[in-house]
């Protein structure tokens, strides 16, 4: 319990080192820390603890480059990430390209980053999004893991596609969201056939998995600082499985 209150603190301490930062508007790069009670991403929790989630951004033009990570508190399954991400915002910030490259790292491994060959643990995905507009609350989302590690039992690359649609209108002040994500692509018969399947990314068959609802607010510190409060209510379907998720933005 001491543990886990000295983190809190350790972290709302960073969060106002970071909302300092994110003052100078003319600065293009940005710094993000969050605390999540679960990492649960697409539908599938990574990790099974509480995790933290640093990120850095570099914005400019319309471009961003970034990177991003995940790292659990679970020392019995520790489940980290590391991403880095280029992407284009065009048409008024209503669109955008993403290209990102996956990576979760072990603890006590030999990891292979530099490895980008056939056999690369990374993996590469291609999205496209729609942002929404004001008059328009709507985004969809569509990406495609287009190499990597993501194959079949031939050895060749799957192309696993994930696609979400949501509403996400403000509620008296609130924003709110209502979300659908859909696995498009199912592996193939022999593929299931196996004595040990080998399962899509995101699940062994076509179909949602991960449909939910998100609101956030603002939880006040002090006169001049308040920390973003997120709460996600998320199932998958495919997995027959549920959580409910509470994150702090800092």
């Amino acid at each position: 319990m001491k543990k886990t209150t000295f983190l809190v603190i350790a972290v709302i301490l960073a969060g106002i080192f970071t909302q300092n930062l994110r003052a100078q508007d003319e600065s293009p790069i940005s710094l993000s820390l969050d605390l999540y009670s679960r990492y649960v991403w697409r539908g599938t929790d990574f990790g099974s603890s509480p995790s933290l989630q640093p990120g850095i951004e570099f914005q400019k033009s319309g471009f961003a480059f970034g990177a991003w990570g995940a790292y659990t508190t679970n020392i019995n399954q520790p489940a980290q990430e590391c991403d880095l991400y280029l992407g284009y915002t065009f048409l008024n910030d209503m669109l955008s390209i993403t290209f990102t490259d996956y990576f979760f790292p072990t603890d006590n491994a030999e990891n292979t980053y530099f490895e980008y060959s056939n056999t690369t643990t990374h993996i590469f995905e291609g999205s496209l999004a729609f942002n929404g507009t004001e008059q328009l609350p709507i985004t969809f989302i569509i990406g495609s893991l287009i190499y990597g590690n993501d194959k079949d039992r031939n050895g060749e690359n799957r192309y696993s596609t994930y696609c979400e649609l949501a509403y996400s209108p403000e509620i008296k002040g609130m924003p709110f969201s209502v979300f659908c994500g859909v696995n498009l692509l199912a592996p193939d018969d022999e593929d299931l056939n196996l004595a040990v399947p080998v399962n899509g990314f995101y699940g062994n068959k076509a179909g949602v998995v991960n449909l939910g609802i998100s609101a956030s607010r603002d939880l006040k510190i002090s006169s001049d600082y308040s920390i973003p409060l997120n709460i996600q209510l998320i199932t998958n379907p495919m997995k027959g499985n549920i959580f409910l998720v509470a994150g702090l933005s800092f």
